[in-house]
């Protein structure tokens, strides 16, 4: 039975009629990715609990809103007081050695009396770490402390060009949605979080955060004057009950919505790995 068929006793309200969700069937399939090589790897799926409300990318150092809490897998070391410098050593989840932070908002389902920051936190199902070659040429090995962004945390007020299509549902891969998706019974919601992949060659961050690592152009190549580097994907999947309400921690002013969803990484996988990788997928092997 699925984890998340035990929701089915609890008290819970049924998805609003509203625009932040959708039921997966409504939502128009996309292309199926380009096939390539690939290097997978496990980072467990915070079944620790490593949360806080840093985000050492944007504002190190310092707290978040108290209401804005981050899922970690991967660095252990990741606090409040944390700089990209300070996770070295730190320990980590991955199995393969990758001291490397990944991150993103944590996911809540409602009950009836929860108040507007209530919720109870959900436990993934499970974590997918995935990195892919190019489909028109060679990748660089990702160079360390690289940090990447995709979506945006401020999308509702920022009018949403940078929000990323996250959302799907298990065994509806190629249905990406804005929206919180309502799935087919049994089956998990997902998170699919794929980061830009072309590199300027210069920069390990830039001051928006995303000048430094951008998305490929149609087709997979890389814009002008950037350098493919292996494509991050993380998938996230939950154990939601079909008629539970959810939503994704968020800034006040965002008001919970799921076009808001984004995620972060910080790259400190020991360089000898980072050449194994790209050399795989250079050579087209999945490892």
């Amino acid at each position: 039975m699925l984890a998340g068929a035990a929701f089915g006793a609890a008290r819970v309200s049924s998805p609003p009629p509203g625009p932040d969700f959708v039921n997966i069937a409504d939502v128009a399939a996309g292309p199926p990715p380009a096939a390539v090589a690939s290097y997978r790897w496990d980072c467990g799926r915070n079944e620790i609990g490593h949360r806080n409300t840093a985000n050492i990318v944007v504002t190190s150092r310092k707290a978040g809103p108290v209401h804005h809490v981050h899922d970690y897998v991967g660095n252990l070391s990741v606090a409040v007081g944390s700089t990209v410098e300070t996770l070295a050593g730190g320990g980590t989840t991955c199995s393969n050695g990758d001291e490397s932070t990944y991150y993103w908002p944590v996911l809540r389902v409602m009950r009836d009396g929860d108040d507007q920051h209530g919720g109870a936190v959900q436990v993934p199902a499970f974590v997918t770490m995935s990195e892919y070659a190019n489909p028109r040429g060679p990748v660089l090995p990702m160079p360390r402390l690289l940090r990447g962004e995709v979506g945006d945390a401020y999308a509702v007020t920022n009018g949403g060009a940078q929000a990323a299509a996250v959302w799907s549902c298990q065994g509806s891969e190629t249905k990406r949605t804005l929206r919180y998706p309502i799935c087919a019974a049994g089956k998990r919601v997902l998170r699919i979080f794929d980061y830009p992949s072309c590199w300027d060659g210069r920069r390990l961050d830039s001051k928006n955060h995303r000048q430094h690592l951008v998305f490929p152009e149609p087709g997979g190549g890389c814009p002008m004057s950037t350098f493919a580097v292996p494509r991050l994907e993380i998938v996230v999947g939950y154990d939601i009950a079909r008629g539970a309400r959810y939503r994704i921690d968020t800034f006040d002013d965002q008001r919970h919505s799921p076009r808001t969803d984004h995620a972060f990484f910080v790259n400190l996988m020991p360089e000898a790995l980072s050449e194994r990788i790209a050399d795989c997928l250079n050579a087209a092997r999945s490892c």
